[in-house]
Protein backbone atom coordinates (compact mmCIF):
# COMPACT_ATOMS: atom_id res chain seq x y z
CA UNK A 1 0.00 0.00 0.00
CA UNK A 2 0.81 3.57 -0.11
CA UNK A 3 2.91 4.64 2.57
CA UNK A 4 1.50 6.36 5.72
CA UNK A 5 2.32 7.43 9.26
CA UNK A 6 1.58 3.86 10.46
CA UNK A 7 4.79 2.21 10.99
CA UNK A 8 3.50 -1.26 10.90
CA UNK A 9 4.14 -3.88 12.93
CA UNK A 10 8.46 -4.76 12.98
CA UNK A 11 7.84 -8.79 13.86
CA UNK A 12 10.30 -10.58 10.99
CA UNK A 13 8.60 -12.07 8.32
CA UNK A 14 9.53 -15.18 9.00
CA UNK A 15 7.41 -15.01 12.28
CA UNK A 16 3.50 -15.27 12.33
CA UNK A 17 2.27 -11.87 12.72
CA UNK A 18 -1.05 -13.45 14.80
CA UNK A 19 0.04 -16.00 17.28
CA UNK A 20 -2.41 -17.35 19.86
CA UNK A 21 -1.65 -21.03 22.34
CA UNK A 22 -3.67 -22.35 24.74
CA UNK A 23 -6.19 -19.12 25.19
CA UNK A 24 -9.37 -18.90 26.80
CA UNK A 25 -11.93 -16.25 24.82
CA UNK A 26 -14.13 -14.95 28.13
CA UNK A 27 -16.51 -12.44 27.12
CA UNK A 28 -18.36 -10.69 30.03
CA UNK A 29 -16.98 -12.75 32.73
CA UNK A 30 -18.15 -16.41 30.52
CA UNK A 31 -15.51 -18.98 28.97
CA UNK A 32 -16.84 -18.64 25.53
CA UNK A 33 -13.86 -21.11 23.93
CA UNK A 34 -11.07 -22.98 25.20
CA UNK A 35 -7.56 -23.88 24.81
CA UNK A 36 -7.70 -21.74 21.44
CA UNK A 37 -4.40 -21.73 19.20
CA UNK A 38 -3.59 -20.75 16.07
CA UNK A 39 -1.05 -18.83 13.89
CA UNK A 40 -1.71 -16.18 11.10
CA UNK A 41 0.84 -15.39 8.53
CA UNK A 42 1.72 -12.46 6.15
CA UNK A 43 -0.54 -12.81 3.68
CA UNK A 44 -3.07 -15.83 5.04
CA UNK A 45 -6.39 -15.62 4.19
CA UNK A 46 -8.15 -17.37 7.11
CA UNK A 47 -12.28 -17.77 7.65
CA UNK A 48 -13.63 -18.11 11.36
CA UNK A 49 -17.01 -20.09 11.11
CA UNK A 50 -19.21 -21.44 13.64
CA UNK A 51 -23.18 -21.22 15.13
CA UNK A 52 -24.48 -17.61 16.15
CA UNK A 53 -22.51 -16.95 20.10
CA UNK A 54 -20.22 -19.45 19.07
CA UNK A 55 -16.89 -17.26 19.79
CA UNK A 56 -16.08 -15.98 16.22
CA UNK A 57 -16.48 -12.58 16.74
CA UNK A 58 -15.14 -12.75 20.37
CA UNK A 59 -11.72 -14.02 19.03
CA UNK A 60 -11.60 -10.76 16.93
CA UNK A 61 -12.30 -8.72 19.83
CA UNK A 62 -9.72 -10.65 22.01
CA UNK A 63 -7.07 -9.98 19.14
CA UNK A 64 -7.67 -6.20 19.31
CA UNK A 65 -7.49 -5.97 23.10
CA UNK A 66 -11.05 -5.30 23.13
CA UNK A 67 -11.84 -8.20 25.37
CA UNK A 68 -8.33 -9.02 28.14
CA UNK A 69 -6.80 -12.19 27.53
CA UNK A 70 -7.77 -14.79 30.28
CA UNK A 71 -5.79 -17.81 30.14
CA UNK A 72 -2.46 -18.62 27.38
CA UNK A 73 -0.37 -16.99 25.17
CA UNK A 74 -1.14 -14.38 22.41
CA UNK A 75 0.87 -11.77 20.36
CA UNK A 76 -0.57 -9.78 17.41
CA UNK A 77 2.56 -8.50 15.56
CA UNK A 78 4.91 -7.22 18.32
CA UNK A 79 2.30 -6.64 21.08
CA UNK A 80 1.71 -9.34 24.02
CA UNK A 81 -1.61 -9.32 24.35
CA UNK A 82 -1.32 -10.91 28.14
CA UNK A 83 0.79 -7.82 29.52
CA UNK A 84 -0.23 -5.26 26.56
CA UNK A 85 -0.73 -1.90 29.16
CA UNK A 86 -3.90 0.00 28.61
CA UNK A 87 -1.42 3.42 26.39
CA UNK A 88 -0.62 0.68 23.99
CA UNK A 89 -3.43 -0.46 22.63
CA UNK A 90 -4.33 2.41 20.40
CA UNK A 91 -0.46 1.88 18.61
CA UNK A 92 -1.71 -2.31 18.55
CA UNK A 93 -4.68 -0.84 16.59
CA UNK A 94 -3.20 1.77 14.36
CA UNK A 95 -2.36 -1.76 12.77
CA UNK A 96 -5.58 -3.49 12.39
CA UNK A 97 -7.67 -3.04 10.09
CA UNK A 98 -11.19 -3.74 10.98
CA UNK A 99 -14.62 -3.95 8.71
CA UNK A 100 -18.05 -4.24 10.87
CA UNK A 101 -21.33 -5.48 9.39
CA UNK A 102 -23.00 -2.71 10.05
CA UNK A 103 -20.87 -0.38 8.57
CA UNK A 104 -20.55 1.85 12.08
CA UNK A 105 -19.89 5.38 9.77
CA UNK A 106 -20.51 8.48 11.68
CA UNK A 107 -23.84 9.39 9.92
CA UNK A 108 -23.13 13.59 10.45
CA UNK A 109 -20.22 13.48 8.90
CA UNK A 110 -19.24 13.11 5.08
CA UNK A 111 -17.44 10.16 3.98
CA UNK A 112 -14.09 11.95 4.14
CA UNK A 113 -14.74 13.15 7.56
CA UNK A 114 -15.66 9.96 8.72
CA UNK A 115 -12.05 8.93 7.24
CA UNK A 116 -10.14 12.53 8.89
CA UNK A 117 -11.79 11.26 12.12
CA UNK A 118 -10.20 8.06 12.30
CA UNK A 119 -6.25 9.63 11.27
CA UNK A 120 -6.86 12.60 13.81
CA UNK A 121 -7.61 9.57 16.42
CA UNK A 122 -4.67 7.16 15.02
CA UNK A 123 -1.80 10.62 15.32
CA UNK A 124 -2.00 12.04 12.03
CA UNK A 125 -2.03 15.95 12.39
CA UNK A 126 -0.95 16.81 8.45
CA UNK A 127 -4.39 17.90 7.02
CA UNK A 128 -2.50 18.23 3.90
CA UNK A 129 -1.13 14.89 4.18
CA UNK A 130 -4.44 13.77 5.83
CA UNK A 131 -6.25 14.74 2.64
CA UNK A 132 -4.27 13.07 0.56
CA UNK A 133 -4.51 9.56 2.43
CA UNK A 134 -8.37 9.93 2.21
CA UNK A 135 -8.39 10.49 -1.29
CA UNK A 136 -5.56 7.28 -1.73
CA UNK A 137 -8.08 4.47 0.00
CA UNK A 138 -11.04 6.19 -1.38
CA UNK A 139 -9.24 5.22 -4.89
CA UNK A 140 -8.68 2.27 -3.67
CA UNK A 141 -12.09 1.38 -3.52
CA UNK A 142 -13.26 2.96 -5.98
CA UNK A 143 -15.25 5.70 -4.42
CA UNK A 144 -13.29 8.59 -4.62
CA UNK A 145 -15.86 10.88 -6.14
CA UNK A 146 -17.58 10.33 -3.31
CA UNK A 147 -15.87 11.81 -0.79
CA UNK A 148 -17.99 15.01 0.23
CA UNK A 149 -21.42 12.70 0.17
CA UNK A 150 -23.24 11.59 3.98
CA UNK A 151 -23.30 8.03 4.49
CA UNK A 152 -27.18 7.67 3.97
CA UNK A 153 -26.41 9.38 0.32
CA UNK A 154 -24.79 5.81 -0.45
CA UNK A 155 -25.71 2.07 -0.82
CA UNK A 156 -25.26 -0.37 1.41
CA UNK A 157 -22.16 -1.59 -0.54
CA UNK A 158 -21.06 1.86 -0.94
CA UNK A 159 -21.26 2.35 2.78
CA UNK A 160 -18.95 -1.28 3.11
CA UNK A 161 -16.76 0.32 0.84
CA UNK A 162 -16.08 3.54 2.55
CA UNK A 163 -15.29 1.07 5.41
CA UNK A 164 -12.99 -0.84 3.70
CA UNK A 165 -11.37 2.39 2.99
CA UNK A 166 -11.32 3.55 6.50
CA UNK A 167 -9.64 0.15 7.99
CA UNK A 168 -6.96 0.60 5.08
CA UNK A 169 -6.02 4.01 6.24
CA UNK A 170 -2.91 3.39 8.42
CA UNK A 171 -1.59 0.25 6.24
CA UNK A 172 -2.53 -2.67 8.37
CA UNK A 173 -0.80 -5.51 8.92
CA UNK A 174 -3.48 -7.58 9.50
CA UNK A 175 -7.50 -7.16 8.91
CA UNK A 176 -10.05 -8.04 10.91
CA UNK A 177 -13.63 -7.96 9.63
CA UNK A 178 -17.26 -9.43 11.25
CA UNK A 179 -19.51 -10.37 8.31
CA UNK A 180 -18.74 -7.75 6.41
CA UNK A 181 -21.27 -9.14 3.59
CA UNK A 182 -23.76 -10.20 6.60
CA UNK A 183 -26.05 -7.27 5.76
CA UNK A 184 -26.05 -6.99 1.82
CA UNK A 185 -27.45 -8.86 -1.06
CA UNK A 186 -25.76 -11.20 -2.60
CA UNK A 187 -24.43 -9.62 -6.05
CA UNK A 188 -23.13 -6.23 -3.87
CA UNK A 189 -21.61 -9.17 -1.30
CA UNK A 190 -19.50 -10.50 -4.30
CA UNK A 191 -18.25 -7.16 -5.08
CA UNK A 192 -17.38 -6.32 -1.43
CA UNK A 193 -15.51 -10.14 -1.61
CA UNK A 194 -13.97 -9.43 -5.21
CA UNK A 195 -12.66 -5.89 -3.47
CA UNK A 196 -11.18 -7.50 -0.44
CA UNK A 197 -9.44 -10.48 -2.43
CA UNK A 198 -7.99 -7.29 -4.60
CA UNK A 199 -6.75 -5.61 -1.64
CA UNK A 200 -5.46 -9.35 -0.60
CA UNK A 201 -3.47 -10.10 -3.39
CA UNK A 202 -1.78 -6.89 -3.93
CA UNK A 203 -0.76 -5.63 -0.61
CA UNK A 204 -0.79 -9.13 1.72
CA UNK A 205 -2.16 -8.04 4.34
CA UNK A 206 -3.17 -11.30 6.96
CA UNK A 207 -7.29 -11.28 6.47
CA UNK A 208 -9.56 -12.90 8.83
CA UNK A 209 -13.14 -13.10 8.34
CA UNK A 210 -16.14 -14.10 10.45
CA UNK A 211 -18.50 -15.11 8.01
CA UNK A 212 -21.35 -17.84 7.76
CA UNK A 213 -21.65 -17.83 4.32
CA UNK A 214 -20.14 -21.16 2.39
CA UNK A 215 -20.60 -19.28 -1.36
CA UNK A 216 -17.61 -16.79 -0.22
CA UNK A 217 -15.58 -19.64 1.30
CA UNK A 218 -15.99 -21.95 -1.83
CA UNK A 219 -15.26 -19.09 -4.40
CA UNK A 220 -12.70 -17.03 -2.38
CA UNK A 221 -10.82 -19.90 -0.60
CA UNK A 222 -8.49 -19.73 2.09
CA UNK A 223 -8.01 -21.87 5.81
CA UNK A 224 -11.45 -22.43 7.94
CA UNK A 225 -11.57 -21.78 10.99
CA UNK A 226 -14.46 -23.68 13.17
CA UNK A 227 -15.85 -22.32 16.40
CA UNK A 228 -17.76 -25.40 17.88
CA UNK A 229 -19.02 -26.81 21.45
CA UNK A 230 -16.69 -24.07 23.02
CA UNK A 231 -13.42 -25.00 20.83
CA UNK A 232 -11.68 -23.85 17.85
CA UNK A 233 -10.06 -26.36 15.07
CA UNK A 234 -9.09 -26.26 11.82
CA UNK A 235 -11.38 -27.54 9.15
CA UNK A 236 -8.76 -29.90 6.63
CA UNK A 237 -11.86 -31.75 4.73
CA UNK A 238 -12.22 -30.55 1.03
CA UNK A 239 -15.23 -27.68 0.68
CA UNK A 240 -17.84 -29.22 -1.89
CA UNK A 241 -18.47 -27.24 -4.87
CA UNK A 242 -21.47 -25.94 -3.27
CA UNK A 243 -18.98 -24.75 -0.32
CA UNK A 244 -20.80 -27.68 1.92
CA UNK A 245 -18.75 -29.97 4.58
CA UNK A 246 -19.45 -31.87 7.32
CA UNK A 247 -17.74 -29.90 9.96
CA UNK A 248 -19.34 -26.68 8.81
CA UNK A 249 -22.30 -25.12 10.71
CA UNK A 250 -25.43 -25.06 9.55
Amino acid sequence: MPQTQGNGFVTSNALPLVFLEGVDIVNDGNLILSDVSFKVSRGDLVYLVGKVGSGKSSILKTLDAELPLAKGKARVGDYDLATIKSRQIPFLRRNLGVVFQDFQLLTDRTVEDNLMFVLNATGWNDDKKMRERCSQVLDMVDLKTKAHKMPHQLSGGEQQRVAIARALLNNPDVVLADEPTGNLDAETADGIMTLMMKIHHQYRPAIIIVTHNRTIIDRYPGRVLLCSEGRLKEVTEEISPTGASEDMPD
